[in-house]
């Protein structure tokens, strides 16, 4: 468990799939949420609560294929996320893409509004790549909408840079960002 300032960077727990939900739901509201999830509110929303628990379990504390950290505030609640999905070298990415190592990607990255530029990002990325060092992953990835310009300067500025590999997605044409683990 971090700290930055009154935040609490922790995993989440199994049980805590109502919340997961409620925070998922809150970023694909976010205006460029169109740029940066590939799921619309409209689909999330009518999703089962069986959804949201398997979901929840799979990534909650002791989960090894994925992991979800949260930001938590006693005031606010739950303000942030980030999922790393661990990829292992040979099988095929989201993308269609082979995986030439194993590396974790990191997902479903969001802040409230508020919670911005106050170090709560930085401390959320800390964590997992902590955990991604912890379970061995050589490096970590992202991609970013390449109109998603807030998204990719927070990625610089926590040490990502930019690998040169371009793909398309459905809202357009998204940039890998890789920063080595080992």
């Amino acid at each position: 468990m971090n700290t930055s300032n009154e935040y609490v960077i922790r995993s989440i727990r199994a049980e805590e799939w109502r919340e997961v939900r409620e925070l998922r739901l809150a970023a694909l509201r976010d205006p460029v949420a169109h740029l940066a999830f590939l799921e619309t509110h409209e689909d999330a929303v009518g999703r089962s609560d069986a959804y949201w628990k398997e979901r929840t379990e799979g990534a909650a504390e002791g989960a090894l294929e994925r992991h979800q950290f949260v930001a938590e505030t006693g005031g606010d609640g739950w303000v942030g996320s980030v999922t790393v999905l661990v990829e292992e070298a040979g099988v095929q990415d989201f993308f269609g893409g082979i995986v030439e190592r194993r590396q974790g990607h990191l997902v479903g990255v969001f802040l409230r509004d508020g919670h911005r530029g106050k170090g709560v990002g930085e401390a959320l990325f800390g964590a997992a790549l902590e955990w991604a060092r912890g379970v061995g992953l050589e490096r970590a990835r992202l991609f970013v909408h390449e109109g998603n310009g807030r998204a990719a300067a927070f990625y610089r500025r926590v040490g990502f840079v930019s690998s040169g590999v371009t793909v398309e997605g459905d809202a357009g044409r998204e940039l890998e960002y890789v920063l080595e683990l080992a």
